[in-house]
C-alpha cells in the first residue's frame, strides 16, 4: 500500500505543476453533477446493475486546447450489494452484506474526439474519454438484528486489533461520455468512469474466514455474527473462502453536469486581422 499512494501523491505533483503551468491557456468551467453509483466486487461479482446508489458531486475543468483538459471532482456515492440477489448458490449461502458511503477525490486527463470549442456555432458538441486516479474514503457497514454497524472494526477476516485495512485507499480511473453546449456559457456532461481500485476490502470481505471463538474472545460476539452469515453449517469453517483475492473491487458513477464556462470566445477565421 506504501508503493501504491508514492505513486498516487507523484501523480498528484505532476499534476498540480499541469494545472499551475496552464493558466495562460484556454478557459476553465465549473459545475455541479448528479447520479447513480454502482459496487463491483466480491458480493456482486456477476456485475449486477440493480442497487444503485445516490452520487453527485462538484467539478472543476481546465481546458489546455480545444482537445485537452484537466478536470479535478469532488464527489460523494453510496454503494450496496446482497448476496441474497446472486445467481451463485455459494454466493447466497455465504449470505453476507454491505454498504457504504464514499467520499472520493478524482483528478483525470481528457481527450475529445472532435474539435471542441465554447461558443462556437458547430464545434460546440462532442464524445470525450479519459483517464486518471482517484483518493476515496470508505466505511463498509452491514445490519444485524436492526442495528447498522461497522464492519472494519469487527476485524471479520481475523484482523488483529490496530491491523485492521485502512479506510482510506485509491485507485485509477477510465470513462468517456459526450458533452453540448446549451448556450455560449454553459453545457451538458452526460458521463461514466469506473474506479479500478486499489484495496479489496471495500465490501469488507476479501479472503477466508476467521476462528470463530478467537475473533469472539478479542471482538466480541457481534463480531463473530458479523464475520459468518451462512445459511448452511461448515460453510463459514476456519480457513474456508469467504471472498476472492485474485481481483481489486471497483465502483462506477453514471452522472450528468451542469458545466459553466468561464474565459473568453475565440474570434472566428474569417474576423482575425490577417
Amino acid at each position: 500500500m506504501k508503493i501504491q499512494f508514492r505513486y498516487i501523491f507523484l501523480i498528484i505533483f505532476l499534476t498540480f505543476g499541469m494545472y499551475v503551468s496552464s493558466f495562460a491557456q484556454k478557459g476553465y468551467e465549473l459545475g455541479g453533477w448528479l447520479g447513480t453509483s454502482y459496487y463491483f466486487g466480491d458480493l456482486n461479482t456477476n456485475f449486477r446493475l440493480n442497487k444503485p446508489g445516490l452520487s453527485f458531486g462538484v467539478l472543476a475543468r481546465k481546458n489546455f486546447n480545444h482537445r485537452i483538459s484537466l478536470r479535478t471532482t469532488l464527489s460523494y456515492g453510496r454503494v450496496r450489494a446482497y448476496d441474497s440477489d446472486s445467481d451463485n448458490n455459494f454466493e447466497r449461502n455465504r449470505n453476507l452484506s454491505f454498504r457504504s458511503n464514499i467520499f472520493d477525490w478524482s483528478n483525470v486527463i481528457e481527450f475529445n474526439f472532435f474539435h471542441y470549442e465554447h461558443g462556437h456555432h458547430t464545434y460546440n458538441k462532442t464524445p470525450y474519454f479519459y483517464g486518471g486516479f482517484n483518493v476515496f474514503q470508505f466505511n463498509p457497514t452491514a445490519e444485524l438484528n436492526g442495528e447498522r454497524y461497522s464492519l472494519r472494526q469487527m476485524g471479520t477476516e481475523g484482523q488483529t486489533l490496530g491491523q485492521e485495512y485502512n479506510s482510506i485507499s485509491g485507485g485509477l480511473i477510465l470513462g468517456g461520455g459526450f458533452k453540448i453546449d446549451i448556450n455560449r456559457d454553459l453545457s451538458i456532461n452526460i458521463d461514466m468512469s469506473t474506479r479500478f481500485l486499489f484495496t479489496d476490502y471495500l465490501d469488507d470481505v476479501s479472503t477466508v474466514f476467521p476462528d470463530k471463538q478467537t475473533l469472539t474472545d478479542t471482538r466480541g460476539p457481534i463480531a463473530a455474527a458479523l464475520s459468518d452469515r451462512s445459511l448452511i453449517d461448515g460453510l463459514g469453517a476456519q480457513g474456508r473462502q469467504r471472498g476472492d483475492t485474485k481481483g481489486k473491487d471497483k465502483y462506477a458513477f453514471v452522472g450528468i453536469s451542469i458545466v459553466r464556462y468561464f474565459g473568453g470566445i475565440e474570434c472566428p477565421d474569417i474576423s482575425r486581422i490577417q
